[in-house]
């Protein structure tokens, strides 16, 4: 049998890039991130809702179900699992910055410069966006308490994530897999925080934080 030489020019030859199709995460980030160079009336807007304005309608959503659950007949209950809904963003956060150094991944547009930033000065790792597990873990502990309240803050959520992606400073991934440690964070530990928390609340009943726990007339 005769072997044939491989042509140096075939050995030698540098590895063909994927194309943009082959690569589904890049190709949603420059898909939504694409449309910052076509609506720049509104990158200023996206960029403070990205940054701050989605965390400050949430904020305002956990008020609203706090001022609520003071009015439940289960106020115990429920003022408990408003209660819990900062705390489990708190944990996940915690928990993702072992995970953030772990994975190391680099924002999108240090490797991709076609990508356009709307907000400077991020150098940390990228995965799991801290953004996205925030609101999720919030809109998901909500959700276990206030169905209506929790659907709206699910929502704040996704356009949080599609917000990341607008401003470049995030791929697809990044924003699924904070979802992901948010929900899981604010479901697992759920029964154990609100095992600890609803005593703390009823015992609060009894002293001059009553108002804070109930809008019920003290017996």
């Amino acid at each position: 049998m005769t072997l044939h030489a491989v042509p140096a020019a075939v050995t030698d030859a540098a590895p063909v890039p994927l194309a943009s199709g082959d690569n589904a995460d890049l190709d949603v980030l420059r898909g939504v991130n694409g449309l910052a160079d076509h609506t720049t009336w509104a990158n200023g807007f996206m960029e403070f809702l990205g940054e701050y304005g989605l965390l400050a309608a949430l904020g305002v959503v956990l008020g609203i179900a706090w001022f609520r659950a003071r009015r439940r007949p289960d106020n115990d209950v429920a003022v408990a699992g408003v209660l819990w809904a900062p705390l489990a963003a708190l944990i996940a956060e915690l928990a993702n910055m072992p995970l953030r150094d772990l994975v190391d991944r680099p924002r999108p547009f240090v490797t991709h410069a076609d990508i356009t930033v709307l907000v400077e000065g991020k150098d940390d790792p990228s995965f799991a966006s801290d953004h996205a597990l925030l609101t999720m873990a919030i809109a998901v502990a909500l959700l276990l308490v206030d169905r209506r309240l929790g659907a709206v803050a699910a929502l704040i959520a996704v356009l949080q994530g599609f917000c990341r992606l607008y401003v470049g400073v995030h791929y697809p991934t990044d924003v699924l897999g904070g979802f992901a440690l948010g929900a899981l964070v604010a479901l697992a530990l759920s029964p154990l925080a609100l095992r600890g928390l609803i005593p703390v609340v009823r015992k609060a009943e009894g002293t001059v934080l009553r108002p804070l726990v109930t809008a019920r007339a003290a017996a």
